[in-house]
């Protein structure tokens, strides 16, 4: 299971970090992934991480505004999205993957529930 957390109303410019806990997985052998969806828009790729922590994958939307990270001691992954901007506001959801790490949703084989973000301008 994956559980996405800390999302929020967020003026533009601001700060926010997404958690993502997993259970009932072997964490530190997944790459794990962040993706989100706007409202009348297609879920996309917003960045990845490969099992160590030392590879990772970002939109160009979102390049040097958004990085991932996780703690395998916790079971946990983490978006921190800095200068926020109202086309940032979507639905966040965290997934998992077995295998090397990916930036298409179909390559991703479990999913959380997704946690909002409204940022306003």
């Amino acid at each position: 299971q994956l559980q996405a957390s800390g999302g929020g109303l967020v003026q533009a410019g601001g700060s926010l970090r997404l958690s993502c806990a997993a259970s009932g997985l072997t964490f530190s052998s997944y790459v794990m992934g962040w993706f989100r969806q706007a409202p009348g828009k297609e879920r996309e790729f917003v960045t990845s991480i490969n099992w160590s922590g030392r590879s990772t994958s970002t939109a160009d939307s979102v390049k040097g505004r958004f990085t991932i990270s996780r703690d395998n001691a916790k079971n946990t992954v983490y978006l921190q999205m800095n200068s926020l901007k109202p086309e940032d506001t979507a639905v966040y959801y965290c997934a998992a993957r077995y295998g090397n790490i990916a930036t298409t949703s179909t390559d991703f084989g479990s999913w959380g529930q997704g946690t909002h973000l409204t940022v306003s301008s």
